[in-house]
This record gives C-alpha cells, structure tokens and sequence, in this order.
C-alpha cells in the first residue's frame, strides 16, 4: 500500500477531498468504483449500517460466530481494494456489523488472495453494550422499560470520530467497525487530516455537517431527490456518488465526478441537509451538539455546491444505545382476481379472510390495488410463527372458498426485528483499536 493520500494535508494541504460510496448495505457497487477510480479522493467512506442491520447481524452471528457483518463486505472490498491501495486511498466503513473483528479478518484474507499483502487493516470494537445495559431502562421512543417491548437481540451505542482516531494514527488502509454515528465516520479522517482538536466545536461541527451530507450516498446526487416533473434528475441510471471538498475551516463544497449521471444542486443540498433532522438547533451526536441554522448553501457552477456556517456546542455526555428486540413474526400473503367484477371480488376476499381470523384477535391489514386485474394483500403482526401461518392458510384457502376465480396465491413468514432507543453514560462504553496486519499474524 503506497503512503495514504490525506497525509499530504497534515502537512499543509488546502483540502481534503473525503467520498462517499454507499449510503446503506443495499447500495450500488459500481458509482463506488467510479467514485475512487475519476474522483481524486483522498479518503472513501461505505456507510452500511442502518437500525436494524446490526440487529439482523447479531442474529446471524449467534448462529455462526465468524459471521455477523456485512455480507456484502467480500463484493465491495474485491471492487475497490485495488485501486484504492494502487492510490493510497484508505477506505473506512461500519461493514463489520455485529462481528467487526470477523469483518476485519475476512478483508485480511481477501487482500491477501489480491496479492496486497502488506495491507494494514483496523477493527474498531466496543460498540457493543449488551452486557451493560439497564432492560429496565426508559426506551426513548415511548418511555416503557426496553424489556417491555420484547426479547433483546442487541445494543449498540453509538461510537464517535475519537474512536477511529488511533486506527488513523496507526496508518490503517482499511478501518472496519461496528456501529459508530454515520457523521462520525467522515468527521474523523478530516480531523485527523485536517489537524483539528476534537474539542474545537465551531470545526467539528463542519466536519459532522459534510459528515451528514455525504453518509446517504446518492441520495445528496439525486437518487432520493428524483420526482418526475416535479424534479427531473438526468441519467439517473448511471446515477454519480457525492464527495466533499473540505478546507481546515470547514468549509466544504459538494460535488460529483465528471461525466456521471445525477446533479448536485442547492436543491438537492438542502434536501438532503435536513433528512433525518429531529431538531436543527440541537442535532445530538457522539461528538457535538450541531446547530444549522447558519448553515448556508450556494450553487457556484453545476455540480459544484459550497457549504458553510454549521455552528456547534460541546458534546453530550451520554451516548445513544440502539437497542434491537425481537417483536414478533409478520404474516404476508397475496392473491390475485383478474376480469370483470375483480376489485370486487378481492375486497369481498379481504373480509372473508378478516371475518374468519376475527375470533383470534389479530390485527389484519388489508389491501386491494388494481381494477381489472387485482392483488389482494393481507399483512398481520403474530406473537408466533404458528399464528403467523394461520393468516397465510386463510388467503390460500380463497381458492375454493372464497370469491370465484383467485390465483397466484403467495405467502411469507418473516422474524421482525424492532428497534428502541437508550443512553449510556459516555464513561461507560470503551472503544478498542486492533491492527490486522498480516494472515499469519491473525490466524
């Protein structure tokens, strides 16, 4: 692996240019290609790690310990390994899930099948605070005891930048961890590029705002943004991931490469500037206080988007905790109704199927789209598997006893996993850096 390249700015660089190639564990593999190959970048972000995905980890982990993390992480490292060692980009992501370490050792092995050998990889640990949170705690949503809601599968408190910091320092090329706030996985690469003191909070704020701009991918290029007619995005099949341009005052400018579909515009800043904002005075996380109501956004040519004036206060003292439990099996089964009379038809079937389970005490959701031709669905929350099924037989019992001429009968019984919110103290969750820099020294 050639030297990093945002070292440079440690020793009076302007800028740095910090990417983002995804923006959740479903996103696209090649815009991230694209992104690292024409982008110049000096570091590449993959934010992978919703509520719930670390949740469904843990559960995949219990079952096999080696396992728990991204099951994508062995197609995205294989894509962009690399290049991003040829240019000395590092790549950092929350990819290791439930099982950061596993992660860690899998993207060990798989440079070593690629011949980089001498590539140092980092797992961030700690995150993980089953063991230590109070099940009788408030959950924040509702106020109820977490363990009212349901069996707890996992806890995960939100790490901040300062827990990437010491992989940064040890020259890692790739950083894995589990679940650290999705701003923080950008803020930490440019304080530590940039030389910022983590407690200089008109900075960190800055670097948590490109953070929060960046973590959802395509979405600040026009992915999410696209409405046709209302708001037309061009080429949105070969839709372009965003980078930042950010300077040591935190001044950023949003962008794309060259030639790739999407826009970034005022607009699309904007939208994307208050997605998942609960309140823009006060936008708790790990490592400030953040404050947009300064902030302000201005198009300086197409695809060129300069943003300022993020404002911050010290950080809170406890940490968020994602809290997973298990809320029981969802019920869903479909069946079709085609021809004259059909809308009909699926309705009388919908409270066929809603009379007929009426003495189990369910709550059915029932819909019909289509006129002529017509899809009944029919959806419920069981405490069981068994209870789950008993809605699933009722829609394929239409076929001979319910309304004339059903078909196509298709039905699923899925775990669903919930989420609930808590706080630690901060002096109670301990992040841990280990270095990963060989098969053999890992084996």
């Amino acid at each position: 692996m050639s030297a990093h390249r945002f070292t440079s700015a440690r020793n009076g660089r302007a800028t740095m240019r910090i990417g983002c190639g995804a923006g959740f564990a479903g996103d696209r593999v090649p815009p991230a290609v694209e992104l690292l190959e024409r982008g110049d970048l000096d570091v590449l972000v993959l934010e992978c790690l919703a509520e719930r995905t670390i949740a469904l980890g843990q559960r995949r982990r219990l079952k096999d310990p080696g396992q728990g993390y991204d099951p994508r992480l062995r197609a995205r490292l294989t894509a962009l390994l690399p290049e991003a060692a040829r240019q000395g980009v590092p790549i950092i992501s929350n990819m290791g899930a439930a099982n950061p370490r596993a992660a860690g050792l899998a993207a060990r092995a798989l440079a070593d099948e690629l011949g980089l050998n001498d590539l140092r990889v980092a797992v961030v640990t700690g995150d993980d605070v089953l063991d230590q949170i109070d099940v009788q705690a408030p959950a924040l949503e509702d106020g109820r005891p977490l363990a009212d809601h349901g069996p707890i599968i996992s806890a995960n408190a939100y790490l901040g930048a300062d827990a990437l910091l010491p992989a940064l320092a040890a020259g890692a090329d790739v950083i894995l961890t589990g679940r650290v706030a999705d701003p923080s996985l950008f803020l930490a690469p440019l304080a530590y590029g940039l030389g910022w003191d983590l407690a200089d909070w008109p900075r960190v704020a800055a670097g948590t705002l490109v953070g929060h701009l960046l973590e959802c991918a395509g979405q600040i290029t026009g992915g999410y943004f696209a409405d046709p007619g209302h708001k037309d995005v061009p080429d949105l099949a070969n839709l372009g991931f965003p980078y930042a341009d950010v300077a040591a005052d935190g001044t950023a400018v949003i962008g794309k490469p060259p030639g790739t579909g999407g826009l970034v515009t005022r607009a699309t800043v904007r939208e994307q500037l208050l997605y998942e904002i609960t309140d823009p005075t006060a936008y708790l996380t790990p490592d400030v206080v953040l404050d947009l109501r300064g902030v302000t956004v201005h198009e300086q040519r197409p695809d060129n988007v300069l943003v300022r004036g993020a404002a911050g206060r010290p950080r809170p003292g406890t940490l968020k905790v994602s809290v997973g439990y298990h809320a029981g099996h969802r019920a869903e089964a479909e069946i079709s109704y085609a021809g004259p009379n059909a809308r009909r038809r699926a309705e009388l079937a919908g409270q066929i199927v809603a009379d007929r389970l009426a003495p189990t005490g369910l709550r059915l959701r029932t819909d019909v789209t289509g006129t002529e031709e017509c899809r009944l669905r029919v959806a419920a929350l069981t405490p069981s598997p068994g209870r789950a099924d008993d809605v699933c037989f009722e829609v394929e019992a239409l076929y001979t006893n319910g309304p004339a001429g059903g078909g196509g009968v298709r039905t699923t019984v899925t775990d669903v996993v919930g989420i609930v919110s808590t706080l630690l103290p901060r002096e109670a969750v301990t992040p841990r850096t280990e270095i990963l820099e060989t098969a053999h020294e890992t084996a």
